[in-house]
């Protein structure tokens, strides 16, 4: 069976270009890009090669590039080092919709001594900026915001935020794990402080993500150890990865039009037709700003892992905006901070596509979709009050 993938938000196909880039750095061209004999000299220029492609779609300049494991760590550094540049800082602000990258980390912090304010969002998914501009004090070392969410795909005003967040004299980071690739960037006309990117979200391969630190920003490593990434990231660096990750890229970057048109033509279609099709079904972040490959639509009275088994079987691939896999039930974090009505929060369903999606596999979807959520509403008590209406 041939699966529709439309999971692109939790990761891509690494893209064959990136593969054939990548591939002579396992078995040919192996040497430590630290060496200092031609072997492995011929490695570092392919490296900072690909530090300047990931520069250029972010419209950065090289030498602000730090390549890192992924976007966790990424995120992680950032956080952490705004607390040990700025030891006598104990205030962290960050929202209530972050990734557990980032919220995780921070709630951790809290155990130590740290002071976090975890903004709010409305029921479109959008924050409140004047909320923000109350949070900050003299005791704030960092503003932590996405750029755009994972779940809805709401977007964050990022420059407007990194504006206010300036003028306080405080660093700003932003995780833009969803965004890079999909959104034009310009961090050369931005006062963004810190930006983490992750490699597999953009067609290259899981493992590899980069961390964006603005010239001249206060810093400390992570990791230490050796003199890796002008000793701003221990260990030796992944090579293959690193390669992998500037091609992607340099390709998203030929892309980024077509991700803005084509493909989000294909998820307007796609959210358009199965809300005209489907009754009692909402877009999560509906009216506010959101990538153009990502639409959520929760479903009253259905359950989202339900949902997503059935469409399994028909060999679509999506996910939920619904914690149940974990064991737990309640609803996401994102709906719950959304206030999205219990009935409806547990079927969510997200689809994310990609620059591989097809008409085909989104007619296919809207074919599929509406029986499935047909029969589960006949099985359930609401679900059948409701059919009856």
């Amino acid at each position: 069976m041939k699966e529709i993938y439309l999971d692109n938000n939790a990761t891509t196909r690494v893209d064959e270009a990136v593969f054939e880039e990548m591939r002579p750095y396992f078995t040919e061209l192996y040497g430590n890009p630290s060496s200092m004999h031609f072997f492995g000299g011929q490695v570092q220029k392919k490296v900072d090669e690909a530090r300047a492609q990931v520069a250029a779609l972010l419209g950065a300049q090289p030498e602000e590039i730090v390549f890192t494991a992924c976007g966790t760590e990424s995120d992680n550094t950032a956080i952490r080092s705004a607390l040990e540049a700025f030891p006598t800082r104990r205030h962290v602000i960050t929202s209530r919709v972050e990734h557990p990258a980032v919220l995780t980390l921070c709630r951790n912090l809290t155990k130590h001594g740290v002071r976090v304010t975890e903004l709010n969002v409305d029921s479109a998914g959008r924050l409140d900026l004047d909320e923000l501009k109350r949070a900050i004090d003299d005791d704030t070392a960092i503003v932590s915001i996405m750029h755009a969410n994972n779940e809805t795909g709401v977007v964050f005003p990022i420059e407007e935020i990194a504006g206010i967040v300036k003028e306080r004299g405080v660093l700003f980071h932003t995780d833009a794990v969803q965004s890079v690739g999909k959104i034009p960037l310009n961090l050369a006309k931005s006062r963004i402080d810190m930006l983490s990117l992750s490699g597999h979200k953009l067609h290259a391969p899981k493992g590899i993500g980069a961390l964006y630190l603005r010239k001249g920003t206060p810093f400390r490593p992570f990791l230490v150890g050796g003199h890796q990434e002008k000793n701003r990231r221990a260990g030796t660096e992944a090579t293959s990865s690193i390669i992998a990750l500037g091609k992607a890229c340099q390709v998203a970057g030929e892309f980024l039009h077509d991700e803005n048109t084509r493909v989000k033509g294909l998820c307007d279609r796609l959210e358009r037709e199965l809300m005209a099709i489907i009754p009692a079904a909402r877009i999560n972040g509906g009216g506010a700003e959101r990538l153009p490959n990502t639409v959520s639509i929760a479903f009253e009275f259905v359950e989202g892992e339900a949902i997503l088994l059935l469409l399994s079987e028909k060999g679509i691939c999506a996910s939920s905006g619904s914690a149940c896999t974990s064991g737990s039930q309640e609803p996401s974090h994102v709906l719950r901070a959304m206030g999205v009505p219990f009935t409806c929060a547990h079927g969510s369903i997200r689809f994310s596509l990609s620059r591989f999606t097809t008409d085909a596999e989104i007619d296919a979807v809207i074919r599929e979709l509406p029986p499935i959520i047909q029969r589960l509403r006949e099985i359930s008590p609401f679900g059948r009050e409701l059919l009856k209406k």
